[in-house]
């Protein structure tokens, strides 16, 4: 299996609480972050959404689709959501976010890919794969801007 793993930073200038309620609805993604075509919860979390466990379906610039599933696994409000995925992709997700002048985040995503093309093709296509997940999550942080009605300040 091939490892990836990507870490982008996002500053948004909206408070903290506002832009953690949006990360933490992910069932709320497709409506704002162009590349997610669906979230589907498959089980609800307990009050702080720690153990919620969500399947998701990404499609981008490349002709190809991406689908797992995601469970919450540890959350602290407003500073952190974390979870492991399983199935086409496995590895974990961790979103951080800092105050300040608006709200700092930082998304790490260590992952591997269990498709079999993927895994035959990575050495060779790594590139395009970094590539690829550069554009989903510019649009991410634009999307996230703009369900928050601020600007983005920082995409890295």
């Amino acid at each position: 299996m091939a490892m990836y793993e990507f870490l982008t930073t996002w500053c948004i200038d909206a408070p903290i609480e506002a832009v953690f309620d949006v990360l933490s609805d992910s069932a709320g993604y497709p409506r704002w972050w162009k590349g997610v075509q669906s979230v589907e919860v498959l089980e609800p979390g307990d009050e702080a959404g720690v153990g919620e466990l969500d399947h998701f379906i990404w499609r981008s610039v490349l002709p190809y689709s991406l689908g797992f599933d995601l469970r919450v696994t540890r959350v602290e409000r407003p500073y952190l959501i974390e979870g492991h995925a399983f199935g086409e992709l496995e590895g974990v997700g961790t979103w951080r976010l800092f105050e300040g002048r608006g709200t700092a985040i930082v998304y790490d995503w260590r992952v591997r890919t269990t498709k079999w093309w993927m895994n035959l093709f990575g050495p060779l296509a790594r590139p395009a794969f970094s590539w690829n997940h550069d554009i989903v999550m510019r649009l991410g942080g634009k999307g996230l801007a703009a369900e928050l009605g601020a600007t983005l300040l920082l995409h890295d």
